[in-house]
């Protein structure tokens, strides 16, 4: 039995995927990384830029693949900018907890915003993979700038 809910995450992820916030790359950013899903053959270039006192300032992204993995850089962009680092982490871990539960974790709609309406695909571990591959890319860019950062003193 189909849920209105169904409909309504449907259509959520329909709209990040063809109306994508945060799409195009731009400058400046601290760091920048490429991630492919050899699965699946899915892409995302990723650029982060980090505020003084290390708030997430911009996340923007190119993003070539299934809708699923476009429309989870759209979501994951739109939450985290903004936020402070530890925010950030905050949310990113309840999004990465919520998909490697297969199902059991339905998430909280206060944390993770139109991300939950992802969430359906954690019962399918092949799609798992795409949804989580800007959240990696994003972690991995905090990694880069982290390391610039030191590099720089």
């Amino acid at each position: 039995m189909s849920s209105g809910l169904d409909v309504l995450y449907t259509d959520i992820i329909f709209e990040h995927d063809k109306r994508p916030q945060n799409a195009g790359l731009r400058e400046p950013f601290h760091a920048e990384v490429h991630h492919v899903n050899p699965t699946c053959g899915d892409e995302i270039t990723l650029r982060l830029r980090r505020q003084p006192g290390g708030a997430v300032e911009d996340i923007s992204y190119e993003a070539l693949g299934c809708a699923m993995s476009r429309a989870s850089a759209s979501m994951m962009s739109e939450l985290l900018i903004g936020r402070s680092l530890a925010e950030a982490e905050e949310i990113t871990v309840a999004f990465e907890a919520a998909m490697s539960s297969r199902g059991r974790d339905a998430g909280d709609p206060e944390v993770l915003g139109d991300a939950v309406a992802l969430l359906g695909a954690a019962k399918f571990p092949g799609r798992v993979k795409c949804v989580l591959m800007a959240w990696k890319a994003y972690r991995a860019a905090l990694v880069e700038a982290d390391a610039l950062d030191g590099s720089a003193g």
